[in-house]
């Protein structure tokens, strides 16, 4: 089997687990490549269908384009989807000049917080992977969060040689994982592979493309060239820039991504 096919493989068996296991599911799709990936793998595992909501968190401020991508393949695809948003603190004028960790905490972790509640899901599938950010690096395929969704990194189950914990008590909430051990090149040559849509700001013009996409004031493109999937592989397979360089909110301190994901953030 090949690299990607055992990828493959792998997270149709994740996605099984969590769906036979865990009572109430969702999914975070966030219109990038990762959960455009991820979606793509959700409908291979339940042949051509999605059995569960699919959630876009909507801060008001991310890019036409994404909420176009958005709107066109939940039709397509027949998804069932729930578009969450604080519009309390959007009302108040939160916006990313009170502080970029301010902003996402109130816009991105408690809109996503509210629409757990008020579904009442039990599990949310999300598109992260480890090598994305260092913090992510410490998460598990099935991780279990708090009474308020807060990840606590140090109390983790051990996952060794594929065993994942999928037993929990009554009322924990869980994340899972099936990206966790890709790369940014393995979701783009699956892309590639599976001829996967994903939206055309990931693809050079003027000079420019974005790498990695979210809210328009605190996401900045990168000097590239690659306007083909082919073109963007060969980039990154001569390239060490990190893949969120262009993502303000991790630079606005130190430890500012690590304390979103501890408070429940994607």
């Amino acid at each position: 089997m090949s690299d990607l096919g055992a990828l493959e493989s792998q997270s149709i068996y994740i996605l099984r687990e969590a769906y036979n296991k865990i009572d109430k599911l969702g999914m975070l799709w966030s219109v990038g490549k990762d959960s455009n990936a991820l979606l793509w793998l959700v409908r291979k595992a339940f042949f051509g269908r999605v059995p569960f909501p699919v959630i876009h968190i909507d801060t008001s401020y991310k890019m036409p384009e994404m909420i176009a991508f958005r709107d066109r393949f939940a039709k397509e695809w027949g998804l069932d989807l729930i578009v969450g948003q604080n519009t309390e603190a959007l009302g108040q004028g939160m916006n990313h000049t009170r502080g970029r960790v301010v902003c996402c905490t109130a816009l991105k972790t408690d809109g996503l917080k509210a629409i757990v509640e008020e579904h009442g899901f039990t599990g949310i599938i999300a598109g992260i992977r480890r090598d994305e950010e260092g913090t992510r690096a410490k998460e598990r395929v099935f991780s279990p969060r708090g009474e308020n969704a807060e990840w606590d990194f140090r109390d983790q189950p051990p996952e060794l040689w594929d065993q994942f914990k999928t037993e929990f008590p009554p009322g924990t909430h869980v994340r899972i994982h099936p990206l966790l051990h890709w790369t940014e090149i393995d979701v783009w040559r699956y892309i590639r592979c599976e001829n996967i849509p994903v939206v055309d700001l990931y693809f050079a013009r003027n000079g420019k493309r974005y790498r990695s996409l979210g809210c328009a004031p605190c996401t900045f493109p990168i000097e590239s060239s690659a306007s083909t999937v082919d073109e963007i592989i060969a980039e990154l397979e001569n390239s060490r820039v990190p893949e969120r360089s262009g993502r303000a909110q991790d630079h606005e301190a130190e430890d500012a991504f690590e304390r979103l994901r501890v408070d429940g953030y994607m």
